[in-house]
């Protein structure tokens, strides 16, 4: 099937944005409609937090399919949307293989002390009380450190869940505060790629949009902040404050040696550095394998089965922990501060990180992309239906095309020109892309980036989505200013 004439391109940064003027709201909402359909039964009838182990992934390549006869329908040839498709996958490489690796680098940490170590000492400085937000502290400062969510969960995020574990707060909590660190410090960092790519698609300058994004997410993550202090103030939790059984056990099994902390701060430094996440990662992986063997010789022998610690037996406890489940004897309620899953553990995420693409692309091939967020367009009578319209952009674009990127470059496309003929200053556009695209897309459990989290933090969105505050609260604020016209600068005035 060739496809029609009413099919068209409009590539901004590399990002191809296909119209289908045959298409009607209807048709590009059909697919989607199945999809949350599908993944709701599967969630919370079906299968529960055993959807991700494969019916979810099947939910994704059936709505795809339910795409792609809608797109048939409407003149798209299966030749345009498998072309797609291997954009969309191929977009995704750098993304897989850093999952990969943060597995191999979670075992490696694992066998060397680098985890346990953290968790050691942070038992000994860190309480209920307080614990939760310190997590929104430490990794908000990391992440801008280093300008990258995805690289602070992977590592001082990790430690967290850990900690908060072993001082019985629940994984979804600390989960959430870690998010909330996090991707406020990727929202304002000029490291950040999404920082740079929403002023870029806006028309402002970098620091003129943080400046601007300042007014928004500031209020936002001090009312996150209060909550998660409100929270420990009141929380009763089900581990004990004497902490002396779990650090006792730490210590019974690793050597917790200060220099341990040279792999993760060594890793730190090298992103701020700006060396790439994947390079930093994999030479993190191969410093914990020469720690473990260096400072943990009885967690090689007992790993490898052998009574010496040679070249041998290192590599193989090594390999082994970079690749599959690493597994350690602990008590039940500890067992899982002593578990690795390894580049094995990552698959499931990959496999859903591919599906999605694949249903992302052939909505983007069908042009129901393009169609959703004109019909979203349309419905901005007013300047704060404007900012309504473009919130909702890219929550949809979160959902439908599972990519961050797509639901930052596609609404900053189609609301430009709008924003500026309601003499709105391009930072405005800037702004609500990052406090709607950027942020949201973690609580999303098919988007690239709710299945990195999930995956490298081991809890599931479902669990940690009501404790991302910053992250579902930063859309409503950014709404409430609109709607008071607070801080809404217009191209005529400073201020309005």
């Amino acid at each position: 099937m060739q496809d029609g004439k009413n099919i068209s391109e409009i590539k901004v940064d590399d990002q191809k944005i296909i119209d289908n003027t045959e298409l009607n709201i209807w048709e590009a909402l059909i697919p989607l409609i199945v999809l949350i359909g599908l993944l709701a039964y599967n969630v919370l009838v079906a299968f529960g937090d055993y959807s991700i182990e494969g019916p979810n992934q099947f939910a994704l390549i059936f709505a795809a399919a339910i795409a792609a006869i809608v797109g048939f329908r409407n003149k798209v040839s299966y030749k345009r949307m498998l072309e797609e498709v291997a954009e969309n996958v191929k977009s995704t490489t750098s993304a897989i293989l850093i999952l990969l690796m943060v597995g191999a680098l979670a075992g490696t940490w694992l066998i060397s002390g680098v985890i346990p170590t953290m968790i050691y000492y942070g038992l000994q400085i860190l309480n209920p009380t307080i614990f939760l937000a310190a997590c929104v502290v430490i990794c908000a400062i990391i992440s801008i450190a280093t300008g990258s969510s995805w690289t602070t969960s992977a590592t001082v995020g990790i430690a967290l869940i850990g900690i908060g574990g072993a001082l019985g707060i629940s994984l979804g909590m600390t989960a959430g505060a870690v998010l909330s660190g996090a991707y406020f410090g990727d929202k304002m960092s000029p490291l950040s790629d999404t920082t740079n790519l929403a002023p870029a698609m806006a028309g402002t300058d970098l620091f003129t949009h943080i400046r601007y994004m300042a007014f928004t997410t500031v209020p936002t993550i001090i009312i996150t902040l209060m909550v998660f202090i409100i929270i420990g103030f009141t929380q009763s939790t089900s581990g004990s404050t004497d902490t002396s059984e779990i650090t006792n056990l730490i210590g019974s099994k690793f050597n917790t040696s200060p220099l341990i902390f040279i792999v993760p701060i060594v890793v730190i430094v090298l992103i701020v550095k700006k060396v790439k996440p994947l390079v930093a990662l994999f030479i993190g992986t191969l410093l914990g394998g020469i720690f473990a063997v260096i400072f943990q010789p009885d967690i090689i022998k007992t790993l490898s089965g052998s009574e010496v610690v040679d070249f041998k037996s290192s590599y193989q406890a090594v390999m082994n922990a970079i690749t599959i489940e690493t597994k350690l004897d602990a008590p039940e309620d500890y067992e899982k501060l002593f578990k690795a899953k390894g580049m094995y553990g990552m698959l499931n995420t990959v496999w859903l990180i591919v599906c999605a693409m694949v249903f992302g692309g052939v909505m983007d091939a069908i042009g129901a992309l393009s169609r959703i967020t004109k019909a979203l367009l349309k419905m901005a009578k007013s300047i704060f239906g404007l900012f309504v319209s473009t919130v909702a952009s890219c929550l949809a674009l979160n959902i439908t095309a599972s990519d961050q990127y797509l639901a930052i470059v596609v609404p900053g496309k189609m609301f430009k020109k709008a924003y500026e003929d309601r003499g709105l200053a391009p930072e405005n556009l800037s702004r609500t892309l990052e406090d709607s695209g950027t942020v949201t897309s973690v609580l999303i459990p098919w988007n690239t980036c709710g299945a990195y989290q999930s995956g490298v933090l081991e809890v599931s969105v479902a669990d940690y989505f009501f404790y991302a505050i910053f992250n579902w609260l930063s859309p409503f604020t950014t709404l409430l200013f609109a709607a008071f016209r607070i801080k809404i600068k217009m191209l005529t005035s400073k201020s309005s």
